[in-house]
């Protein structure tokens, strides 16, 4: 190529900068991931306990601020970061689908059972892909953990669907024993919590097999607490 043909814009070989959507965009940082990924369930916790109506009504307002509130997330990913993250797709659907289900039917049992579905689904998923020789963890968590081995996927794919089928496990019993209120509040003072310490607990086995935590460009993800 020669000097009145080459670009203006960059040096001889730099690399090209990413538009907007390239794979090169920066994602959310730890932060603005949290917010999208936890925001909508807590806004959901906040309107279930101070929602101005009588208390029969409060889980019904409270799941329609959720799906307002889970839409304006997925927008907010979409359209300041070009990209909404297959869980956050999936969590989303589940969210619109049987909170809907749950308003127009008048009946909170859809809302109660989006965990245990959502759980029961990618449990079975990531089970289902490792198993095929296909593993769905890495093809869609890849680049959050630079290095780690293949042996580590199928560790941390299994210690996942483990404890994603556990947690399935344990809605049902809470929501089916306990009242909604407390359904509601244990949701946000243990699955959050237990989701967090398991992502961490997991870090020594990562680590262990290849996983480069200074060479990662982004926080290991969490999935999002349903």
């Amino acid at each position: 190529m020669t000097a009145e043909t080459r670009s203006p814009s960059r040096a001889p070989g730099a690399p090209a900068r990413p538009g907007p959507g390239a794979p090169g965009r920066p994602g959310p940082g730890a932060g603005a991931k949290l917010l999208i990924d936890l925001g909508p369930l807590l806004i959901f916790f906040l309107a279930n306990f101070f929602a101005p109506v009588p208390d029969s009504l409060k889980i019904f307002v409270a799941t329609g601020v959720f799906m307002a509130a889970m839409i304006i997330a997925m927008l907010i990913s979409q359209l300041r970061y070009r990209h909404i993250s297959p869980l956050l797709w999936f969590s989303g659907l589940m969210v619109v689908v049987l909170g809907g289900l749950t308003i127009w039917l008048h009946n909170e049992t859809f809302i109660k059972i989006k965990p245990t579905i959502y759980y029961s689904l990618i449990a079975a998923l990531l089970l289902f892909g490792m198993y095929s020789g296909r593993n769905l963890l890495k093809m869609v968590l890849g680049s959050a953990y630079p290095g780690l081995s293949d042996r580590g996927w199928h560790l941390l794919t299994r210690n996942w669907a483990i404890f994603f089928a556990v947690m399935a496990v344990l809605n049902e019993a809470v929501w089916r024993t306990t009242t909604t209120d407390f359904w509601v509040g244990f949701k946000l003072w243990f699955f959050i919590p237990t989701t967090f310490l398991f992502a961490v607990a997991n870090v020594p086995m990562l680590t262990r097999h290849g996983f480069d935590v200074e060479d990662s460009k982004e926080e290991p993800p969490i999935p999002p607490v349903q």
